[in-house]
């Protein structure tokens, strides 16, 4: 019987065996990392497939829908600058020989809703901010005035006169302009309205900024599609 053990020990004790074990041992670790590791590349391969097919179908719909315009260049006097990609746009003019006028319009940012008929609809008035800077050839100064576009009007909020170069930290503004005298308010209107900027300009900005709300939206779904295209 001791004859048949030692044997049968020193094939478990051979080096051959011992290796097979180790080999075997450190095979077991290895085949499950690599499964989980497929399974999770699977996973992510599922999420950016998902990701990508609902861009591609948003995309799609806004084209379908109602396709973006390409922006125009001139408003009346104005030439207008798109500032593609950003959420503002710049409308410049000469007003006679000394006066030079610029306006800068913030997209969409702020809604009131409709009131009609003595109660409020679904529908809501987009509000977007404009400022109008006027200067003069000569003048170190500029008459800047804060606007604000409803869809068919404009609205005088403040206007004063500043340095070109703002260099006061807590400047004087003046007082709210309703708070003006009736009649100096109408001769601000009016001065505006001769350098063409007016309720008609507020219907301008309105349409313009719809379809460049659109464009940007479309730019901006094909920029996130692009990055997550890339391997």
């Amino acid at each position: 019987m001791a004859l048949l053990i030692r044997p049968l020990r020193k094939t478990l004790s051979s080096p051959c065996l011992k290796a097979l074990l180790l080999l075997h041992q450190h095979r077991k670790p290895t085949s499950l990392f690599t499964s989980r590791n497929y399974i999770s590349d699977m996973r992510k391969s599922a999420f950016q497939n998902n990701i990508l097919r609902l861009l591609r179908n948003e995309i799609q719909y806004e084209h379908d829908r109602c396709p973006p315009k390409q922006p125009t260049t001139r408003f009346n006097s104005f030439m207008v600058d798109d500032r593609p990609g950003e959420q503002w746009i710049k409308l410049k003019r000469k007003f006679g020989d000394k006066e030079d006028i610029t306006i800068e319009a913030t997209m969409f940012d702020g809604s009131i809703p409709v009131f009609s008929s003595g109660k409020f609809e679904d529908d809501v008035q987009l509000h977007m901010t404009f400022i109008v800077n006027i200067s003069k050839e000569g003048d170190s100064n500029v008459l800047e005035i804060m606007c604000s576009a409803w869809p068919d009007a404009i609205e005088i909020k403040k206007l004063f006169v500043r340095g070109q170069n703002r260099t006061s930290d807590e400047p004087y503004f003046g007082p709210e302009f309703k708070e003006l005298d009736d009649e100096l308010q109408g001769s601000v209107y009016e001065f505006l309205e001769e350098r063409g900027i007016s309720d008609q300009l507020a219907t301008f900005l309105h349409e313009y900024m719809k379809n460049k709300d659109k464009t940007e939206f479309i730019k901006w779904l094909g920029t996130v599609k692009s990055f997550i295209e890339k391997k």
